[in-house]
């Protein structure tokens, strides 16, 4: 069993409150889960430099941006080696429509969310980054019509 660096329901609702607000002060942030400012500015170092925190992040209205259609594309790839998983990867990595990458279980081996400007976007995408690559044996490509994030955590279990 992985140990945990959470130590507490304080660091978990920390953790909740940077979720939700990662532009929170630490004076905020502090009031919001009753600690002291010193108390609560070491808490979230320790979470920092253990790695619990990773970064902060700005959400974007990708539509303002000129990415008028999003799309989940599922990628089995010919072989499982690592050489093949890891140069996929990196490739799908570099593409400048990637939004976000996840390395699966079962039928497809990657699913890889893009935002892009149009279907013509998309279609040049899928054949140029998709098609074209040795590792890829089978795509599959679904458009999303809508994303909706929670910014939660799972519900906090004591003594854990």
């Amino acid at each position: 069993m992985v140990p945990t660096i959470v130590r507490d329901r304080t660091d978990y609702e920390i953790l909740a409150a940077l979720l939700k607000n990662g532009r929170l002060s630490n004076k905020e942030l502090a009031a919001k889960v009753r600690l002291a400012p010193s108390s609560c500015l070491e808490r979230v170092r320790r979470l920092w430099e253990s790695g619990v925190l990773k970064g902060f992040h700005a959400e974007l209205d990708r539509r303002a941006l000129g990415t008028h259609l999003e799309a989940m594309i599922s990628v089995r790839l010919e072989r499982h080696s690592r050489g093949a998983v890891e140069s996929f990867r990196a490739h799908v990595l570099s593409l400048p429509e990637t939004v976000r990458v996840y390395h699966t279980a079962g039928a497809n081996d990657f699913l890889i969310h893009v935002a892009l400007r149009d279907a013509d976007h998309l279609r040049e995408l899928a054949l140029s980054a998709f098609t074209e690559r040795p590792e890829v044996a089978h795509m599959e490509t679904a458009l999303l019509f809508e994303q909706a994030d929670t910014y939660a955590l799972p519900p906090w279990r004591e003594g854990e």
